[in-house]
């Protein structure tokens, strides 16, 4: 069985501020009208699968459920990783869950957060690889190049067993661009595309070769691990023992029963704002823009609007990516060192390095309006179906304002139904909740006022997610 595995646990830094790490950039819809995650998922329609493995971070899981919900017949598995490990102890958790499925289950590893133009030729380039992953090779596909790239490793091919097969030589690190130049002329180096097709039983046996105490730590994980609703939760501790490192280095680059795959697709790696640039339809001074822009005098700019109107004049080679909190302007060969702005962000503890001015819960999403000395105003929206938790606050009350939809409130002994334009007061120390019983998505308007509005002033008494005391 062919068993398709979901790696979201990237942060997409580079691509900030539209990608953070309350959502990174395989949540948002970069490149189609989809999510890069729905892409990929929906990247797999034709293929014969068994329903898909999610490996991602504890906090995402709710994107990444919500998201995956509609995108295919049968539901996704998440399991959520106690901590970043990098690809190969996540690819160890999946291949260890994929034998209970199928002993000698194909796993076919691809990032939720690339792009790929061409899906037929992909499937194709898949279904070219199968035979000889499912006789034992290790299979990672590698992009033929249409360029000397300096931003993406190169795997080196060996012999070539049959047309667009050839035996793995060696993985080689980002090169300089005389490098990139000579490997590109050469015709035996393809790009990196982090992409593997491997039989599970196989790629844990070379782990038991190579790095036997990552095979133990995620081993004990998943013996030990527990459901958490809809998702499976490795044992932190065991996991935690896990040593870090990629696939690469961890199996690939000792095995010697790797494989290539040559992959024509139109396939990025979206790893930074000039690879939107590349992909996107330029105007005839090659200016790719999203949003509400207007440039006059430009040439060869992306601009990126999220929530104004923003104008340039006279200007060329630049990035410039608006939010609503935040704007990052750049020169287009230096922005790949944006990582290096959420760096300096973290340093000082802005919101703006990790958090949008909307936040998403799995009930929903609220967003920061107005913020001012012991007030504050949001918007919630809750969607159908969902609950808040049932909460109070010690330093703060509500004033809920139903703006569309209808609102089942919890109001200490009281139990309410709010249409729009009606409203309801939730005093400081009293227990509350916010439902939506409704089909349609509720919209309420909520004003705070208090001596603290911290998001840390929250009193669990139930929650249908799960959640311990933390923010709402």
């Amino acid at each position: 069985m062919l068993i398709p595995v979901l790696l979201s646990g990237g942060v997409g830094s580079r691509l900030w501020p539209v990608s953070r790490a309350a959502r990174p950039k395989q949540f948002l819809p970069l490149s189609a009208e989809g999510s890069m995650l729905q892409e990929t998922q929906r990247r797999l329609a034709g293929l014969s699968c068994g329903n898909a493995i999610v490996v991602c971070n504890a906090d995402h899981r709710f994107l990444v459920a919500e998201q995956l919900q509609h995108e295919s017949e049968q539901a996704p598995t998440i399991i959520l990783e106690p901590a970043g490990r990098n690809t190969a102890p996540a690819i160890a958790l999946a291949a260890i869950h994929s034998r209970q499925i199928d002993p000698e289950a194909l796993l076919l590893v691809l990032p939720a957060d690339h792009h790929v133009t061409d899906t037929a030729a992909f499937q194709r380039a898949v279904e070219h690889a199968s035979e000889r992953a499912m006789a034992g090779t290790l299979m990672t596909f590698g992009v033929v190049p249409s360029h000397a790239e300096t931003g993406y490793g190169y795997v080196r091919c060996g012999a070539e067993w049959e047309e667009g097969l050839f035996e793995l030589a060696e993985f080689v690190e980002k090169p300089n661009q005389e490098t990139a130049q000579h490997y590109v002329d050469s015709g035996t180096y393809f790009w990196n595309s982090g992409m593997f097709l491997l039989r599970a039983d196989r790629y844990l046996a070379e782990l038991a070769a190579h790095q036997p105490e990552m095979l133990a730590a995620c081993e004990q994980a998943m013996r030990d691990a527990h459901r958490d609703l809809d998702f499976i939760r490795p044992d932190a501790e065991a996991f935690l023992a896990s040593p870090a490192n990629s696939i690469d280095y961890a199996v690939m680059e000792h095995t010697q029963a790797g494989g290539v795959a040559a992959l024509r697709c139109g396939w990025s790696d979206v790893g930074a704002w000039p690879a939107l640039w590349e992909m996107g339809s330029g105007d005839a001074e090659g200016n790719v823009t999203s949003g509400d822009v207007l440039l006059h005098g430009a040439s060869n700019n992306y601009v990126r609007s999220e929530s104004r109107l923003v104008t340039g004049v006279g200007i060329a080679d630049l990035v410039i990516v608006e939010t609503a909190d935040a704007v990052m302007v750049g020169a287009k060969d230096r922005v790949q060192d944006v990582k290096k702005v959420v760096e300096a962000l973290l340093l000082v503890d802005r919101p703006e390095a990790t958090q949008h001015r909307k936040v998403w819960r799995p009930w929903g999403s609220y967003e920061s309006l107005v913020v001012g000395e012991q007030f504050q105003v949001k918007r919630l929206t809750v969607q159908p179906g969902q609950v808040l938790s049932l909460q109070l606050h010690h330093y703060r009350a509500e004033h809920w304002v139903v703006v569309s939809g209808s609102a089942e409130v919890i109001r200490g002994d009281e139990h309410l139904t709010l249409g729009p334009d009606e409203s309801t007061y939730i005093p400081i120390g009293v227990k509350h909740r916010l439902a939506n019983r409704g089909t349609d998505p509720l919209e309420v308007i909520e004003v705070q006022s208090g001596s603290y509005l911290g998001e840390d002033d929250i009193v669990r008494f139930e929650d249908v997610y799960g959640r311990e005391e933390s923010p709402k």
